[in-house]
């Protein structure tokens, strides 16, 4: 059996003061427990571990936790201004037409009218049709279900970004 050493941006993430961890996590996911417990699990031996320690907080999210982590997200084909993480994410929109940034509009508000949030989805590597095709097919789900698909969506985009927080801390040194 071989050990395997912890890879360096993950060992940078785990050296990092408290305040400079949260504030990357906090980033990451808006949820205040979510944050907490990842800090909590400091450190991590493995970026499995990191995952494994996300997916089981994101498991644990009370509903009031879960909206206060969609609240960090802008919605889709609207990423927020000067934010290059959510323009990143939402790329598949960046050449989507006006009819289609409208038809996606329409489509949000009416989600958010049913649901009480924005339409949440993991947007990267997905196309605005693809995007819009599963508001539509998810504005009929009973708010018990969406609130499942939402968390995990939101566990999709918390690995991507906790992968990211990790090359950029590695990036950083």
């Amino acid at each position: 059996m071989t050990s395997k050493s912890t890879p360096p941006g993950l060992t940078r993430f785990n050296a990092l003061e408290e305040h400079a961890a949260h504030a990357a996590l906090h980033e990451a996911c808006a949820s205040t427990a979510w944050v907490k417990r990842l800090l909590a699990a400091r450190p991590y031996a493995t970026v499995g571990d990191l995952y494994a320690t996300s997916d089981a907080a994101m498991a644990e999210l009370t509903a009031d936790d879960l909206a206060e982590a969609m609240a960090g997200h802008p919605p889709i084909g609207r990423p927020k201004p000067g934010d290059p993480t959510s323009a990143r994410e939402q790329s598949g929109m960046a050449g989507a037409s006006e009819e289609l940034k409208a038809e996606l509009l329409e489509l949000n508000l009416a989600y958010q009218d049913r649901f009480g949030h924005v339409f949440l989805i993991c947007a990267t590597g997905r196309t605005g049709e693809q995007m819009r095709d599963a508001v539509k097919e998810r504005i009929g789900n009973s708010p018990e279900q969406e609130r499942e698909i939402v968390r995990t969506e939101l566990g999709k985009i918390n690995r991507i970004r906790l992968a990211r927080i990790v090359d950029i801390v590695e990036e950083k040194a």
